[in-house]
């Protein structure tokens, strides 16, 4: 469902159908609470309620930094790990320069191949949140065999080629990493914590009484609007292959990759 809507909507559309849905439930809560017990509006259990809201409060605000910030963390990872199997590409590419004509040309090619696989095959899986890696295993083997078809004639090129091949190496880490990276999501027991809080926290405001019914509903919409904003960062991080605040395959597209996106080339 996350995934869908994260794909289907923009952020602004987001904030507006989740943070308004939350705000319009807590007001609407609000207002059946004092029409069922007018009293509340007295104050009556304001110390109580203050002191459990306070102590909800935080622990709900610790709960929920934690998520955020580990979140945040990471989606930098994320956008860390593509960046480094961009890298490592490039540099089969920059190594291979040196390698006769053919032979560059073939491990060259390979390598252009992959990245077009990478963001025109499996870039669309991993935002359905279905990433496969067989969509791409072929394009590694290819590139794999394109290198290991060349045999170094001289020390220049022998240390290029050993270059190339843990260039190599390290690119087929990274893409792993990233493939297992895009199935990543929050663990049941937080999204359980994260999503079932805002459900305690908010009604607990229903009962701290305030006597002007315009100050109460506001108190209650402020406190809604915060937690909402905050369900909603946690809902955009949580995929960081999804939505508008994603990690994107500019990298496969920049540097010495870029050769292979010039009118069109696959290499």
């Amino acid at each position: 469902m996350s995934l869908w809507l994260l794909n289907h909507f923009s952020t602004f559309t987001l904030s507006v159908l989740l943070v308004g849905a939350i705000m319009a439930a807590a007001v609407i809560g609000s207002l059946a609470a004092r029409r069922a017990h007018p009293r509340l509006a007295e104050g009556e259990h304001n110390e109580m309620v203050g002191v459990v809201l306070g102590m909800f409060g935080a622990i709900y605000g610790i709960i929920l930094a934690f998520v955020v910030v580990t979140l945040w963390t990471q989606l930098d990872h994320t956008q860390t790990v593509v960046s480094k199997e961009a890298t490592d590409l490039a540099l089969v590419v920059r190594s291979a320069d040196v390698f006769p004509p053919a032979d560059r040309e073939r491990i060259q090619s390979a390598v252009g191949r992959y990245a077009h696989a990478v963001v025109d095959i499996q870039w669309p899986k991993m935002r359905a949140g279905e990433p496969s890696h067989a969509a791409t295993a072929d394009h590694v083997e290819g590139m794999y065999r394109a290198l290991q078809a060349y045999e170094p004639t001289d020390a220049r090129t022998q240390t290029f080629y050993e270059e190339a091949a843990a260039s190599l190496n390290d690119a087929a880490g990274q893409r792993r990493e990233r493939i297992d990276l895009a199935t990543t999501e929050l663990p049941t027991l937080l999204q359980v914590l994260v999503f079932g809080g805002a459900l305690v926290l908010i009604p607990l405001t229903f009962i701290y009484g305030l006597r002007s019914l315009r100050m109460q509903l506001l108190f209650v919409a402020s406190v809604a609007a915060l937690i909402g904003f905050s369900l909603l960062l946690v809902l955009v991080l949580d995929r960081p292959f999804a939505g508008e605040l994603s990690v994107d395959p500019s990298p496969f597209r920049e540097g010495a990759l870029v050769q292979f996106w010039q009118a069109g080339a696959q290499g």
